[in-house]
């Protein structure tokens, strides 16, 4: 059983397509398609290779917005990026595991990073830097300061909502913990009564502990 015939004049035809588009939500189809059928006119593209040029803009580009989405949720407090990171300033880090640990191999199998080093070593450009690579990946990433995440466990525990918050921080892949921060950051202590947050995150301030990576499923130490 076949469809009705549509006899379409062009700018009929490009009005129904650009209706279409919008109905279906596909609107980087309805942006590039002007671009698209004068490339394929000029590169005699066959039918299935038109087709297959929209479909695969729309779907590259929906990664690209989901890709942004994630790395906006995960709360970064500036955009830092790996291809940025100047190693001439620190000849210790060697590009090439920077490079391996981009591919998120590590976050998959659930193991832990920790980054060491000195005041101003770029240990928290590697850290967003790290964590915006795994949200490109397609990995849900949080972002937190140490201090902050403590006080809203010490908050969530004085109001019972203990395994609440630290369920909430569980459905993320990846968890980017930033230890350290300006000389006056403040010491994370914890009393007697608050030795069950251990179980959730317990941190000290360090010159030279500077981030934490912390994937779902790994196992703390």
């Amino acid at each position: 059983m076949t469809g009705p015939n549509h006899y379409l004049t062009e700018p009929a035809a490009d009005a129904a397509i650009d209706t279409a588009c919008r109905v279906l939500r596909l609107p980087t189809m309805r942006a590039q398609f002007p671009d698209l059928v004068a490339r394929a006119e000029r590169e005699q593209l066959s039918y299935r290779g038109f087709l297959a040029e929209l479909l695969m803009s729309e779907c590259e580009d929906r990664d690209r917005r989901r890709s942004e989405r994630r790395i906006r949720a995960a709360g970064f407090p500036r955009q830092k990026w790996l291809s940025d990171f100047d190693y001439s300033a620190n000849p210790n880090i060697v590009p090439a595991v920077i490079n391996n640990l981009a591919t998120c191999e590590w976050v998959k199998k659930g193991e832990p990073l920790c980054l060491i080093g000195d005041s101003g070593t770029g240990k928290s450009h590697l850290l967003i830097g790290l964590g915006t690579a795994a949200a490109m990946e397609g990995h849900r990433i949080r972002y937190a300061l140490a201090a902050k995440l403590v006080n809203e466990l010490v908050e969530a525990a004085d109001e019972k909502q203990l395994s609440k918050t630290i369920a909430r921080y569980g459905r993320v892949d990846l968890l980017c913990i930033d230890l350290c921060r300006d000389r006056d950051y403040a010491e994370v202590t914890i009393s007697k009564r608050d030795r069950g947050l251990r179980g959730g995150c317990s941190a000290r301030h360090s010159r030279r502990l500077g981030g934490f990576i912390r994937p779902r499923g790994s196992v703390p130490a």
